[in-house]
């Protein structure tokens, strides 16, 4: 029987774990917290899927590959697209309940970049945590072992060849061998001051990859969500409120992201959040205005209950005003390299999720195609496994090293807030030559300076900064501007977008 360990316990890793124990496979899973504490429970809009006779996966595969800015692996967005549909059918018959319209069919919504209604969403705005909730209670009755509170602190790598994991759990560690193991750990989005992303998104399991020597490519693309609360600690509000109809304004009432797109608030996530970021300024800092009063206090109860119930918690009653929101960090398109069916460029390891680098969001990540990276590419790591295929993949791409730290940059003590605010300043929505290499050499001299960390909260921190390094670096190894990651200094980037946006209409 194969041994596998899967580290992760989002819908990538609750998927492969599922699949590999339905195969026969012997599978630990390993979380870092509880269960369900990961990025999945949180994710509100739904799941894409071209499964509507008005669409098409070739509908489907254009968005992607256009809100992707030209850096899209087209043969993975392939896969993603025509593997898409059948993956959500099967999150179905687990017992995922999706909504349905007064008909009984299956409703769908539209959100930005989308050139069709093809949204599939559970509670409204729980379709992370109606898929989290069926995966577990499948994984469990499959026969997945689970172990909660147990922290990935290095992959045990001999002979080239990924062979097992050391584990940290109640202040001891724990070596565990297997055949293959596969990171399904999720993004890194505390990397930045604001972010919608739990506590526990510290980029564990691409860290131990660098910290290995696998491939880890893309880090310079990072998508800042448009739309999260200004009041109190950051709070998405789903890209689907737009799609529902809600308006972006500035201070004096005016629909500015006009200016930047003709789609307006249905934009890429890039240039909605780019242009946020740019009325911010010109408004001395204060945030923008999310306007929803015209979708109605019954349909945004109805679609949207628990963005309803947390902003009623702030009292903030969106059905009568406009709600402040700014961008914060979201989803991290690069990571991990990998093929299509998640094998790394290390033998015995496989990665899938956000962790990730499938090649499915180029510079930019098409709303809602996450649950269906993860579902999708989770089936595939599975059967590569179960057929004994983990041998290293063949000419993936690879980062260029991390850049020469400059002399010139300021010694500063390190912190966690220190370095979540460093990159937001720096290697963050906007950002400049100047900045970036501060940056890499305050970076560098952290990463230097840190001791061998001991426990759970120093594993986080030396394992931050080694990929905010590596971010820093491939950032201003990048000149040119391209979706997310967007160049002051390149002084034609601007008038690009506006271009193309023109061209768009």
């Amino acid at each position: 029987m194969t041994g596998v360990i899967v580290v992760g316990s989002g819908v990538a890793g609750l998927a492969t774990a599922l699949h590999l124990a339905r195969g026969g496979a012997d599978v630990q899973l390993v979380t870092k917290a509880g269960m369900a504490d990961g990025s999945t429970r949180h994710a509100q809009g739904g799941i894409a899927a071209a499964l509507f006779p008005d669409d098409s996966v070739e509908s489907h595969a254009a968005d992607t590959l256009a809100a992707g800015a030209g850096l899209c692996d087209p043969a993975a967005v392939d896969v993603l697209v025509s593997e898409g549909p059948a993956r959500v059918r099967e999150l179905m018959d687990l017992g995922v309940a999706f909504d349905r319209d007064a008909s009984g069919a299956l409703a769908r919504g539209l959100e930005a970049a989308h050139a069709h209604p093809r949204i599939l969403h559970a509670g409204g705005d729980a379709t992370g945590l109606a898929i989290e909730i069926a995966l577990i209670a499948a994984a469990l009755e499959a026969g997945v072992r689970l172990r909660e509170r147990t922290l990935l602190a290095e992959l045990l790598v001999e002979d080239g060849r990924v062979a097992g994991v050391e584990l940290l759990a109640d202040g001891r560690r724990e070596v565990l061998r297997a055949d293959a193991v596969v990171l399904a750990t999720g993004g890194a989005g505390r990397l930045w001051a604001r972010t919608t992303n739990p506590d526990v998104v510290t980029g564990d399991g691409i860290a131990a990859a660098l910290r290995a020597g696998a491939a880890v490519v893309d880090l310079e693309f990072a998508q800042f969500h448009p739309t999260v609360l200004a009041e109190g600690a950051p709070f998405l509000v789903s890209e689907a409120v737009r799609g529902e109809g809600a308006d972006l304004i500035d201070l004096d009432g005016r629909r500015f992201v006009l200016d930047d797109h003709p789609d307006g608030e249905l934009a890429p996530r890039d240039v909605v959040a780019r242009s946020i970021a740019r009325r911010m300024a010109e408004q001395g800092g204060r945030p923008v205005l999310l306007d929803a009063t015209r979708i109605g206090r019954r349909r945004l109860e109805a679609r949207f209950p628990t963005i309803a119930r947390a902003l009623a918690g702030r009292g903030l009653d969106w059905a009568a005003h406009p709600i402040p929101v700014a961008p914060a960090a979201h989803y991290l398109m690069g990571g991990i390299a990998t093929d299509l069916d998640g094998r790394t460029s290390l033998a015995g390891l496989l990665a899938v999720g956000e962790c990730a680098r499938t090649g499915v969001h180029g510079a930019n990540r098409l709303a809602s195609n996450s649950l269906l990276e993860g579902a999708v590419f989770a089936a595939r790591a599975a059967a590569a496994i179960l057929a004994g295929e983990v041998d290293a993949a063949p000419a993936l791409p690879s980062a260029p090293g991390p850049e020469s730290p400059s002399a010139l940059a300021a010694v500063q003590t390190f912190s966690r807030a220190a370095l979540q605010r460093l990159m937001w300043d720096h290697v963050g929505l906007l950002r400049d030559g100047a900045g970036l290499a501060h940056a890499v050499a305050v970076l560098a001299a952290w990463q230097d300076a840190l001791p061998r960390p001991q426990t759970v909260a120093a594993h986080e921190d030396a394992g931050l900064v080694r990929v905010a390094l590596a971010a820093a670096s491939a950032a201003l190894a990048r000149p040119g501007s391209v979706g997310s990651h967007f160049r002051t200094d390149d002084a034609s980037a601007h008038a690009r977008e506006l271009v193309s946006a023109g061209a768009a209409c």
